[in-house]
């Protein structure tokens, strides 16, 4: 996958533009920091991405390598933006069997599936929710759930979790003092699932939840 700067500098030259024309179009007073950022010796804020995505007649996410190839927004869709209409650009997320919502169930790593979504979804893989333990925080059975991977997330994020070779999703909060982790459902029915001392050798955290897709019922 191609860099943030190895894709400036592609588009840059699709486009014609010289490093000192992109610098002038962009603010900078010379071309010195256009050759840096292509090079990868100066990093660019979220906010600068999408200065050079719109310079550039492209989409942030294409300018991050979220996608295969840097496309051009066509003059059509540039036409829609200006009334708040914007087309959606798409990737493919590796779906990793279920995830429960409820008790715990075996995880099934079946990467050979695939779920297609918006670009602007910055996770690594998927899963399907199963149960009714998350509804309060709008997560119902059949959802795919987006996963950003990750060792560790904050008290009170929601997260993948394997028990031993078990999956559920819930919110994680973990007590250092007590070397214990609580793993709670966001429906009260079913009580937090606690977990202390050398249990915690059976616990792996997945990822943090970044975004779920519904289907309209």
């Amino acid at each position: 996958m191609s860099s943030l700067g190895d894709n400036i500098k592609n588009r840059r030259i699709e486009l014609g533009l010289s490093q000192e024309e992109l610098a002038d179009k962009l603010g900078y007073k010379s071309r010195s920091t256009i050759a840096k950022i292509e090079s990868g010796i100066n990093d660019l804020t979220q906010s600068k991405i999408a200065a050079f995505a719109k310079v550039l007649n492209t989409t942030r996410s294409q300018l991050m390598g979220d996608s295969d190839k840097c496309a051009v927004v066509s003059p059509a869709a540039n036409g829609l933006s200006r009334y708040g209409i914007h087309p959606i650009e798409k990737k493919k997320f590796r779906m990793l069997g279920s995830i429960a919502c409820g008790e715990p169930i075996y995880c099934n790593e079946d990467y050979q599936t695939f779920i297609e979504a918006s670009a602007d979804i910055n996770a690594d893989f998927c899963l399907t929710a199963k149960g009714d333990s998350m509804i309060n925080a709008r997560i119902y059975d059949g959802d795919v759930v987006f996963i950003k991977s990750t060792p560790e997330v904050y008290n009170g994020e929601i997260a993948a979790v394997v028990v031993d070779d078990e999956a559920t999703l819930k919110r994680v909060y973990y007590y250092k003092e007590e070397n214990k982790v609580v793993l709670v459902a966001e429906n009260p029915k079913y009580a937090p699932l606690v977990y202390v001392n050398e249990e915690l050798n059976h616990i792996n955290i997945l990822g943090r939840a970044v975004a779920f897709m519904s289907n309209i019922k």
